[in-house]
């Protein structure tokens, strides 16, 4: 799939526009309004967004705060072909994506100011299709995974790209924006954790370490988090429960965060992973192996550690929870906020736009 993918973005015929920092003109597809120039500050832009997973709850929280901000949202999602798509990646096959291309390349004739593909495999679609400008936003494994070749092929010929992370922005080796995720400071707050843990039925006497994501997530290292919460817990007097949480409404994710006494997070690889931000916002310690920007996220962050392997883990989780107190994640994240967020993805299209 690699190989098709990019052998298809190197031989398109739509010519790499200018990223943040070059010097070109203006390429003659770019959205104009009556007098000949992009659209103005008062002026709404209208935006085709490529997604993979329309349902994705950060891209939906990424077009509301855009939408709010005045920013017009288009989506068009990959199709998916269930038959053939069960051994291809992130649900879809080659098949999907090769499917994909019309109907972005149909799209790009209609009177939207810019493309915006989030996630390196939309990004040969709106390449390949010569009349719009393209933003293109890298999540994390699509850049530092299997498919990262593909992703540097689609940003190099991309007019702005966008990253999570520092460490993203290394690995990619071109000019980009670094805008991570932002977090909902107002869904994602501090409350009493006594009563979040009646309302999920934990027992108060015992320490719960937050394990966000699916057993099946094989990159999230979950066979790691069991071993180290094991550590912890013959190091400690008091109950140590793992709290593996996945599949519940992310409108009760705040609820499970304020309930727990640490985050932990033992992943491979990650860009910048929103479940330590919004722990940090309800004050959650976060215990976490040294990936994406959770390092330069955690700078400040009282009762919060990362660690290289699984005796530093286990040492930092025994600290944390024999603490038993909260951290200070709140007010070093706020900076982090959904609307500066989107006020920084704006920005960026309006250079787009008006270069």
């Amino acid at each position: 799939m690699t190989s098709d993918l990019s052998d298809a973005v190197a031989t398109g015929d739509r010519s790499p526009q200018a990223r943040p920092g070059a010097d070109a003109s203006s390429p003659s597809g770019d959205a104009t309004t009556d007098d000949g120039v992009g659209p103005g500050d008062d002026d709404p832009l209208r935006v085709l967004n490529l997604v993979t997973n329309d349902d994705a709850r950060f891209y939906k929280q990424q077009v509301s705060v855009l939408e709010s901000q005045g920013v017009s949202c288009t989506t068009l999602a990959v199709p998916s072909d269930r038959e053939h798509s069960a051994s291809g990646v992130d649900g879809r096959s080659l098949e999907d994506y090769v499917r994909f291309y019309p109907q972005t390349l149909k799209r790009s004739f209609e009177d939207f100011d810019l493309i915006h593909a989030n996630y390196g495999l939309t990004g040969p679609a709106a390449v390949l299709q010569p009349n719009l400008p393209v933003v293109l936003s890298l999540w994390g494994s699509d850049l530092l995974g299997t498919y990262g070749p593909v992703s540097k092929l689609c940003a190099r010929r991309s007019d702005a790209v966008i990253v999570m992370s520092d460490q993203m922005a290394d690995a990619l080796g071109q000019d980009c924006h670094v805008i991570p995720h932002g977090v909902d400071l107002d869904k994602f707050a501090p409350q009493t954790q006594r009563a979040a843990q009646e309302e999920l039925g934990w027992d108060p006497d015992a320490r719960h370490v937050l394990f966000p994501y699916a057993r099946s997530k094989t990159v999230k290292n979950p066979a790691r988090a069991e071993r180290v919460v094991a550590a912890a817990r013959e190091r400690l007097a008091t109950p140590v429960e793992l709290q593996t949480v996945s599949g519940v409404p992310h409108d009760r994710m705040p609820t499970y965060m304020n309930a727990a006494d640490a985050l932990l997070l033992t992943s491979d690889r990650e860009g910048s992973p929103n479940s330590v931000k919004e722990a940090m916002a309800c004050n959650l310690p976060v215990v976490s192996t040294d990936v994406g920007d959770v390092r330069q996220r955690l700078s400040g962050v009282r009762h919060s550690f990362v660690g290289r392997d699984d005796a530093e883990l286990a040492d930092a989780l025994v600290s944390v929870l024999d603490a038993g107190v909260e951290s200070n994640g709140r007010e070093v994240v706020r900076e982090l906020s959904v609307e500066r967020m989107g006020e920084q993805i704006r920005d960026v299209y309006r250079g787009v736009v008006e270069s």
